[in-house]
């Protein structure tokens, strides 16, 4: 009779298992035992109701051990009906929400007298705007605007994100670490973002936006993380993948050169094959995934009228025509057994960039040519990524280990060609720089679900060495400064370890998490060079964050944020060696540069309805050491020096506004405001190259924000659209301020092949209205730029799943 009962529980769990698992959720474990001898006790029925209605969701039995699990599990307020022959039959309250994947109630004891037990009651929370409020999260697959194109392109259209200068902010800021699953890589740079607009979209699965991350992820990036989620399928047996985009951009010639120069790129191609296979059988798990991104780009059309104190005004164009390959691929085996998981994979990027540029200088009238100075990048960028993962998932659901290799390698390998068109004279010149970037990364990591949450502590040790040298190599009439030339050595130890501890129930939520880091920097300098020697820095310093929440009901939350974070400076940033991209606005890297520190706090409020929701969040962010790059010139001379400095104070305080609906079946909208106080500070620096001078700049104080709508529209026939509109409003800068833009982005996409198969167009910068503008004012200059780099593209796209 024992054995035909637990066969019909068995049944009856299978068929309510099988019907609730499309809604992926929670999973719920606990352990069964005797009130009086602890024993556990073995096949015992746990039955979850909701508490509302008493309806049936889930069940199962305990196994040999006592212990119980069930998974997918949707957050709501339920209640355990725990049965068992001899034993009075026992009722607990849980509340089920998401801000934990795994719920441990720990034990359940019975008793097999009638005495009355109280109840327990567990809790968690919700997922959307992030319910958690801190994370979106968004599907590459669904930014049909900007399908076929880079990863960078791909965030432009992305709630709460813009795009300046070919960087990705977060609410006006750009100093945003990127991750690559999870993980710094050298693709994105390691701190400081780099590469997003060569990393083709149809290689990422989702993106990521955390704007107040937890103790567990490195402090760097005050502005937030961006964690880019490569294609990974994991469905049964043999699946795939494979796509094919084609594209033309720089339809019209939006500004004219100024005599004498090449002609700017016009109907520039664009060519992106991807493809990503899987193959899953038992416990073996194998993928393996490549794109390769063509481009043919107007990189750079910016025009600059310089005007100096003694009156001298020169008008300047930066044409750079620019073709670019980049080709990636990934692959590995995932390997499970007895509760255990070891991944192992390898990737391989390769970047070969080809820019032909031009940049003649003229008088105010370009009547009479100054100079003209033609060059040739020929730059090849490589990377080696090699990761090997250790999971161990303990008898409790949740409960994991987790143990990561990573080593990295990334070449440089940069050769200029310079030809310098005088009146009187010609000159020719030419530099090859070598950096050669290793990376060695360990992590531990460690979760226990608790009966009101989960405990996260971890460690991670880093090593990167980044020897790099730059030869010039002086032609006729040379204009290179050849002794600021020569060898340098970066070199990073990061370890450090934190705690994190969440807690929730029906009506409270708390995050308190505690990061330490020990950071030691030595950047070795070639006693040669004729302005910067040997420095470094080091420091032990704490990261602490929390999050504090309340609901007040189903469809109401208040979130309170703090977080403490850094922004250390990025090797190039330190980097000694002049950059001669800009032949007279000289960009130099700065060894005595120092990290930022930041501390924000926010007040997110967000409500929801039926198909839709409003999410509002109030922050303000302060940062001691800000980082930026400074414009100086120097005695006697026209040339202009952009050097990073640290400049004082600074302060951002703002409001951020998503309204999200779905109006019709037909048409649903996401409209995201953003608006904000920038404020920096008084500060005086001094630039030390090419010769001492010092730099003193008033405060400044400016009211921006964005503007972003997204359309979609799903239409009969499998059709479905996307309009987004992006205004962005003036912005200031340490020196200067940036203008007004605005641009308007359109996409089609129609499924085929029975769901198997899609088509897609979209056009990009639509009105090809998107012009960079800025003022920069220095002491003893002032200048304006605008640039008509190539925005408009428009692109045709196929994918197919088989």
């Amino acid at each position: 009779m024992r054995v035909r009962f637990i066969t019909t529980v068995i049944f009856t769990t299978f068929f309510i298992t099988h019907s609730f698992a499309q809604n992926k959720g929670v999973t719920i474990s606990g352990i069964i035992k005797d009130k009086v001898n602890k024993t556990t006790l073995s096949y015992v029925n746990v039955v979850l109701k909701t508490e509302k209605d008493s309806a049936f969701v889930t069940g199962t039995v305990s196994n040999e051990e006592g212990r119980f699990t069930l998974s997918n599990v949707i957050p709501n307020n339920y209640y355990f009906e725990i049965s068992f022959i001899g034993y009075i039959t026992k009722k607990q309250s849980i509340y089920v929400g998401s801000l934990s994947d795994y719920l441990d109630v720990a034990n359940i004891d019975l008793e097999e007298d009638s005495k009355t037990l109280s109840e327990v009651v567990v809790s968690a929370k919700q997922d959307e705007v992030g319910s958690k409020m801190d994370k979106k999260t968004f599907t590459v697959e669904e930014n049909i605007s900007q399908s076929g194109g880079s990863v960078l392109q791909t965030m432009q259209n992305l709630p709460g994100v813009t795009v300046q200068d070919g960087k990705v902010q977060l609410r006006g800021n750009d100093k945003v670490t990127v991750l690559m699953d999870g993980k710094q890589t050298a693709l994105t740079g390691f701190g400081s973002q780099s590469g997003l607009d060569n990393i083709p979209s149809s290689a990422i699965e989702k993106i990521e936006i955390i704007n107040n991350p937890s103790a567990k992820y490195d402090a760097n990036g005050n502005a937030g993380i961006i964690n880019i989620v490569m294609k990974k399928n994991k469905q049964g047996g043999f699946n795939g993948k494979i796509g094919f985009t084609t594209g033309i951009g720089s339809l019209w010639i939006r500004q004219e050169n100024l005599p004498s120069i090449r002609p700017q790129y016009q109907f520039t191609p664009k060519i992106n094959p991807s493809l990503s296979v899987n193959y899953r059988k038992k416990k073996i798990n194998i993928f393996f995934q490549a794109d390769n991104l063509y481009t043919q780009t107007l990189n750079k059309n910016e025009f600059v009228t310089r005007t100096y104190d003694d009156g001298t005004i020169i008008q300047q164009q930066l044409k750079r025509n620019r073709n670019t390959n980049y080709f990636t691929s990934k692959t590995g085996i995932d390997w499970s057994f007895n509760n255990n998981t070891l991944s192992i994979s390898a990737l391989f990027g390769s970047e070969k960039i080809i820019d032909k540029g031009d940049q003649p200088f003229y008088n105010v009238d370009n009547t009479e040519r100054l100079r003209l100075w033609q060059f040739l990048e020929d730059e090849q960028k490589t990377t080696i990524m090699a990761t090997a993962t250790y999971v161990h998932k303990f008898k409790q659901a949740g409960h994991s280990l987790n143990i990561g290799l990573n080593y990295t390698f990334h070449r440089e390998d940069e050769k200029y060609f310079y030809d310098n068109y005088l009146p009187t004279s010609n000159g020719t010149d030419a530099f090859q720089l070598l950096s050669d970037e290793q990376v060695y990364d360990f992590n531990l990591d460690h979760i226990k679900p608790l009966k009101y949450g989960r405990i996260e502590t971890g460690i991670k040790l880093r090593s990167r060495n980044i020897p790099t040298n730059m030869e010039f190599i002086p032609g006729v009439n040379s204009v290179l400064d050849i002794n600021a030339g020569g060898w340098a050595n970066y070199k990073e130890i990061i370890p450090a370890l934190y705690g994190n501890y969440v807690f929730e129930n029906k009506k409270w939520e708390a995050e308190l998490g505690l990061r330490i880091e020990y950071v030691k920097i030595q950047y070795e300098v070639n006693p040669n060079h004729n302005t910067y020697k040997s420095d470094g820095y080091n420091y032990t310093q704490p990261f602490p964050n929390g999050r504090f929440a309340y609901k007040i009901n189903d469809h109401n939350k208040i979130s309170l944020f703090y977080n403490r974070r850094v922004d250390r400076p990025n090797e190039v940033d330190i980097r000694i060696f002049p950059k001669y991209d800009d032949a007279e606005i000289i960009k130099v890297g700065n060894p005595a540069l120092r990290p930022q520190f930041t501390n924000s706090i926010e007040l997110g409020f967000k409500t929801s309805w039926n198909k839709g929701y409003l999410y509002s969040a109030a922050y303000h962010r302060f940062a001691d050491g800000t980082i930026t790059r400074i414009s100086s010139i120097a005695p006697n001379s026209n040339l202009i020096y952009a050097i990073f400095q640290n400049g004082g104070k600074s302060y951002n305080t703002g409001l951020e506004i998503v309204l999200s609906q779905e109006v019709t079946k037909w048409y649903s909208f996401n409209l995201n405001t953003n608006g904000y106080l920038n404020q920096i500070n008084a500060f005086t620096v001094e630039n030390k190259y090419p010769v001492p001078n010092t730099f003193t700049a008033n405060k400044q104080e400016i009211i921006s924000g964005n503007i972003k709508l997204n359309n979609a529209f799903h239409f009969s026939k499998n059709f479905d659209a996307q309009l987004t509109a992006n205004y962005l409003a003036p912005d200031i800068l340490p020196q200067g301020k940036n203008a007004q833009r605005f641009t308007l982005d359109l996409g089609i996409k129609k499924s085929i092949q029975k769901g198997k198969g899609e088509v897609f167009l979209n056009a990009s910068d639509l009105l090809n209205t998107m012009i960079i503008k800025k003022e920069i004012r220095g002491q003893g200059f002032k200048y304006t730029s605008t640039d008509y780099y190539e925005t408009q593209v428009i692109r045709l796209g196929y994918n197919y799943k088989f």
